[in-house]
């Protein structure tokens, strides 16, 4: 409608102009009734239905008063060209608005809409993406898109997740991988789980988050529109003023019109009021792109300010896939896995995965367990379906609670390796102990040397593993010792936070449970792989889709860069208004100079900012 109304104010516009200097009698009139009802009339409305819903005034009416102050000292013409380019240029920024904030929403295209159920009986059937629950199973070809969140029954090939990570690579999937709707399984035949249903999956969820990100208002933003609305009043104000200072000087009523009205749009705050919300969607919508979410604009704006990053340790600077490198047992060794495996059946605990795939490698089966109970930083613990004894798994912190003595020699030699020791008992008898090792991310150095190459203040690991787990991957990860926390409960984590807030903005990183709390007190909550985190996505400012740590190098680096794109706006706009204020006041600025200096700067400011909208956020490397 904005573009249809530009078009047939410039329509107008032109015949005026033909008029004036060709054709003779109504049509000048004519173009001119028609620029100034298509450009000036929306711009009205718009003003009154503000004035009415909120009693405040918005530029709308100082475009549409400036047009008719010109009309009213015969300078007509002049009236239809400010509101031809005040209707342009806000056609324009609409558009380029709208692109910014429809960027992440077109992922809804890509959703499928039908998906190959198999049914109990083997056979498979089309039905509506819609209507999967979870449990079902689905059948995905290749080149088939993923319908809904799941976990790979069987079979084994690659998917592009580009779509949601931001991962440019194929990701390799095999029996109990993740895969995400709207993803692509590019080469194999894949029986797939369905997790969630389709109105609570990945993409439901960021389109959700995007919406909410993109209407929650950033505390520049707010000052903006803080801002332009008072302003407009005072510069209605001094535009009246203007006009009588004017008359006071000897100035005919005509030109002290036409003078103030020049004022009223050289002093027009649009280019200011429109630079923040410009840079900050197309922020948004970059970042979004590249798989990382910020839970708004104040978000993004709070990141660029931070000065410490916490990190937790494992899951969010290591792989998390650790493996079983040691065991130690009083009792039978296959009888210890047993009892660790089926404890840890029950947790989602990188380290409860590693267990698990040791007692799978070696054939054992699971000791079944109920009434288990996770203590947050220490372990798990259980009663045996059968028997009914209670048995536990956990760190050395849940050992010295249970009572339990580190007597067996070769469990006190477990103790002493700088790798992570998760003891199991019954009450306070200890049966044995397993070590396992993780590793650090191949993406987690370069990014933590990009950070510090960003001018970030100080990197700090935390981790609720023994010191020297925690100084092995802290050294090869390149932290200073003094900034290795270990052997940490989730309250010490929330109060080491606390202690670095003092100094200035925190942020912390982490992926789980236990982080929830310390990324909710922190300044900028990060949740690390939130594609399959509910608690720390609840808990979080911003969300990396990917596992990826180089993209929070990035997305620090985007952060930044908008803070910097919003200084330039609002620093060209304002100077910008001041050169033509003055003009205005002392030189005789022409209107037609200030409208194009007007509409012009407005144009440029949103322009600069959607240049943020082809800011990459690359995962693999440190930007």
């Amino acid at each position: 409608m904005m573009a249809v109304l530009s078009a047939l104010t410039m329509a107008g516009l032109g015949l005026a102009a033909i008029a004036a200097f060709v054709l003779p009698g109504p049509w000048g009139a004519a173009g001119l009734g028609l620029a100034f009802l298509a450009g000036g009339l929306p711009a009205a409305m718009r003003a009154l239905m503000l004035l009415g819903r909120e009693h405040a005034l918005d530029v709308d009416l100082l475009m549409v008063i400036a047009a008719l102050a010109a009309a009213a000292v015969g300078a007509a013409l002049e009236g239809a060209v400010l509101l031809t380019l005040f209707s342009l240029s806000t056609t324009l920024e609409r558009r380029a608005m709208t692109k910014a904030r429809h960027a992440v929403e077109a992922l809804m295209l890509l959703r499928p809409d039908s998906a190959l159920l198999q049914g109990a009986d083997g056979a498979v059937i089309e039905v509506r993406a819609a209507d999967l629950r979870p449990g079902d199973v689905v059948v995905l070809r290749p080149g088939a898109r993923v319908p809904a969140d799941g976990i790979v029954l069987d079979g084994e090939g690659a998917l592009d997740e580009a779509t949601i990570t931001g991962e440019s690579m194929p990701v390799r999937k095999g029996p109990g991988g993740k895969v995400f709707e709207a993803t692509v399984n590019l080469n194999a035949v894949l029986r797939v789980t369905v997790s969630r249903p389709v109105a609570e999956s990945t993409v439901a969820r960021m389109i959700a988050l995007v919406t909410r990100a993109q209407a929650a208002r950033a505390p520049s933003q707010r000052f903006s529109a803080w801002f332009g609305r008072r302003y407009t009043v005072l510069v209605l104000a001094g535009a009246v003023l203007a006009f009588a200072v004017f008359l006071g000087l000897g100035r005919t009523a005509e030109d002290a019109l036409y003078r103030a009205a020049t004022l009223l749009v050289a002093a027009s705050p649009c280019a200011i009021v429109i630079s923040v919300p410009a840079a900050i969607l197309s922020a948004l919508a970059a970042a979004a792109r590249g798989g990382v979410l910020f839970k708004g604009g104040s978000a993004l704006e709070s990141l660029a300010e931070v000065e410490t990053f916490a990190f937790d340790k494992t899951g969010t600077l290591t792989t998390g896939r650790a493996e079983v490198t040691g065991l130690a047992s009083v009792i039978p060794e296959g009888a210890l896995l047993a009892l660790l495996a089926g404890l840890e059946d029950q947790s989602e605990h990188p380290l409860a995965e590693a267990i698990r795939r040791r007692a799978a490698a070696e054939g054992i089966a699971a000791r079944p367990m109920r009434d288990v109970v996770n203590a947050p930083s220490e372990g798990i613990s259980g009663r045996e379906a059968g028997s009914g004894r209670r048995f536990w798994a956990g760190n050395a912190r849940m050992a010295e609670r249970m009572g339990a003595r580190i007597a067996d020699a070769g469990v006190r030699t477990l103790a002493k390796t700088a790798e992570t020791v998760v003891y199991a008992g019954e009450g306070d008898r200890l049966l044995g102990a397993v070590t396992v090792a993780d590793r650090p991310r191949a993406t987690s150095a370069r990014a933590l040397t990009a950070l510090r190459g960003a001018g970030v203040g100080r990197l700090v690991m935390m981790t609720g593993d023994r010191r020297a787990v925690g100084l092995r991957i802290g050294a090869e990860l390149g932290f200073a010792p003094q900034d290795i926390h270990a052997d940490l409960l989730p309250e010490d984590k929330v109060a080491l936070v606390g202690t670095l807030a003092a100094g200035g903005r925190v942020a912390f990183v982490g992926d789980g449970v236990n982080d929830a709390a310390a990324l909710a007190r922190s300044d900028v909550g990060i949740a690390m792989g939130v594609a399959g985190s509910e608690v720390a996505l609840q808990a979080a400012d911003v969300a990396l889709l990917s596992e990826d740590l180089a993209r929070l190098a990035a997305a620090h680096r985007l952060a930044r860069r908008t803070r910097g794109v919003i200084r330039q706006n609002l620093g060209f706009a304002m100077a910008a208004m001041a050169v033509m204020v003055l003009s205005g006041l002392f030189l005789s600025l022409p209107l037609p100079l200030a409208v194009l200096g007007h509409e012009g700067g407005t144009l440029l400011v949103v322009l600069n900012g959607l240049r943020l909208l082809a800011d990459p956020i690359r995962g693999g490397k440190a930007p």
